[in-house]
């Protein structure tokens, strides 16, 4: 099941906020809980068993860990290797597949499974409660069902963010009432990552798909239009999930962590990526630049633990080779600019709208790279002309909405007033958008 669905929207969502509010205070977690398998489990049967599996093995384990007085490093990397096994099969052996017939020539057959959604996300979850078991971090939790809620909970299970277990401890334990405004503000944020889902991420990503199909005839125009839109769609389809996560969860009595903080107004990439998929960036902080060494042991150590968790940041987002060579780039482009950059005086001195657009241009080369459209380097230097008459056409017709998604990304926020009034005006335009053009996928689902 997701968000943008009228199942989701006009049955599932409102039997769920209906039976937490009136539900006993004892039967909230059994009902969220069960709420949450049946959102996860409406997909694929199999993927729910496989959301259960990782869910036994991360309670039990943990309870065993934390009863041994020794031998818990060893059982720490046993449960780390049966949290990934999974993982591993799932996302990564067709890569590993495919990757091992290129180098020795011998082609291994096997169906390709089908990638079940949000597996990257959940097991990192599952995966941060071990680690923090393990480091005394965070007290074992005996209740299965307070567990497996902190686990399944279904506004950020496929999608993030990414909550550690000591954020919602307390949450579980104590269950908060939910107010009407905590409702309204709750309801308010779920419709403004609606919107920017099904309004503008859609939006773009049709644009970058005309223009992606063939990057010769997009010429120098549709290249750098697309690749723009691009950027727009990943950000607004993410952030707009993490808007729907953080609202629903709102409305529940639960409080996540921000993910997203207007990334694209950051003033060098280190900003961005403090600004970007924030519960990724702090998980790869600390349980592998923290423990590798940071920063602690030098600069040419600090240099070689960015690189190992930049290409294992690229390995998080996707099987592929470009995946691998995005965040290669990134790693090269962050030790570069910690080493000669941020700390020069000249670059100090630079006007904040000059530093904004070269951190933008770079991270929109990026992209280039995340999408895996590598023809669109040449079309931007202009190898392949301006572009077609249908090329032009096109990019007059979305380039209204790509100026919006510019005032969005770029500009200050501004506090617009008739706020009650654009809640359900957005609704409106969202429910019309869906019954009108259906939506297309959450880019994220497929990590």
């Amino acid at each position: 099941m997701v968000f943008c669905s009228f199942t989701f929207l006009l049955f599932f969502l409102p039997a769920v906020l209906l039976g937490h509010r009136f539900l006993p205070q004892r039967a909230k977690r059994p009902f969220l809980l069960l709420a949450s398998l049946v959102f996860y489990g409406w997909g694929s049967p199999l993927w729910l068993l496989l959301l259960l599996y990782i869910m036994a093995v991360d309670y039990f384990g943990a309870r065993i860990m934390d009863a041994c007085s020794k031998g818990k490093k060893p059982l720490l990397i046993l449960l780390t290797a049966l949290n990934l096994l999974p993982l591993l099969y799932f996302k990564y052996a067709v890569f590993f597949r495919d990757t091992f017939a290129a180098l020795t020539g011998l082609f291994l057959p096997m169906d390709e499974p089908v990638l079940p959604a949000g597996i990257s996300f959940f097991t990192f979850q599952g995966l941060s409660y071990l680690f923090d078991v393990y480091r005394n971090h965070a007290k074992v939790q005996c209740r299965f069902v307070l567990f497996g809620v902190y686990l399944s909970l279904f506004p950020q299970l496929v999608a993030g963010p990414i909550v550690r277990y000591t954020d919602l401890e307390a949450q579980l334990s104590a269950p908060a009432r939910v107010e009407a405004a905590d409702m309204r503000q709750g309801l308010r944020r779920f419709t403004v990552g609606l919107g920017k889902k099904l309004l503008l991420a859609d939006a773009m990503g049709r644009f970058w798909g005309k223009m992606s199909l063939s990057l010769p005839a997009a010429g120098v125009t549709g290249a750098w239009l697309g690749l723009m839109a691009f950027s727009f769609q990943i950000f607004f389809d993410f952030s707009g999930y993490s808007d729907m996560a953080l609202g629903l969860g709102k409305t529940l009595g639960f409080s996540f962590p921000e993910n997203f903080d207007r990334p694209y107004r950051s003033l060098s990439l280190t900003e961005f990526w403090r600004r970007w998929h924030m519960s990724l960036t702090t998980w790869f902080k600390e349980y592998v630049y923290i423990p590798l060494g940071g920063s602690r042991k030098g600069k040419a150590r600090r240099d070689v633990n960015l690189m190992v968790v930049w290409m294992l940041t690229g390995l998080w987002h996707g099987a592929g080779w470009n995946f691998v060579l995005w965040g290669v780039y990134f790693g090269v482009l962050l030790i570069l600019e910690k080493r000669f950059l941020l700390n020069r005086p000249g670059y100090q001195r630079l006007p904040s709208p000059l530093k904004q657009t070269g951190a933008y241009l770079l991270v929109l080369l990026g992209w280039g790279l995340f999408a895996g459209k590598l023809q669109v380097f040449p079309a931007m230097i202009g190898l392949y002309g301006l572009g077609t008459a249908q090329t032009m056409l096109d990019c007059l017709s979305y380039l209204p909405m790509l100026l919006l998604c510019c005032v969005l990304s770029f500009l200050p926020a501004v506090r617009l007033p008739g706020k009650r009034l654009a809640v359900p005006v957005l609704t409106a335009l969202c429910l019309a958008a869906l019954a009108a053009q259906g939506y297309a996928p959450f880019v994220y689902f497929q990590f």
